[in-house]
């Protein structure tokens, strides 16, 4: 089964001080789970987490969606 893979970091560490992992199939309900600070983020950048699963599906992708960087902070998006 394919995860939707979302990294929060601080300070450029090299290890994600959050992650939180959705699995596909699950996307369209997640929504409302996710934690605020997630899903401030992925509105702040205009993410979608259903069109990431229809992406998914349609694509067959696998590895880094979007990468998000600050100066004191990145996010990851992954499908794995």
């Amino acid at each position: 089964m394919k995860n939707l893979k979302i990294q929060f970091y601080k300070n450029q560490e090299e290890k994600p001080e959050k992650t939180i992992t959705i699995p596909l199939s699950a996307l369209q309900i997640i929504g409302q789970l996710l934690p605020k600070r997630a899903k401030s983020a992925l509105d702040k950048e205009g993410i979608n987490l259903a069109q990431c699963k229809d992406l998914a599906k349609e694509k067959g992708l696998v590895g880094t969606l979007i990468e998000i960087e600050d100066p004191t902070e990145k996010m990851v998006i992954s499908i794995e």
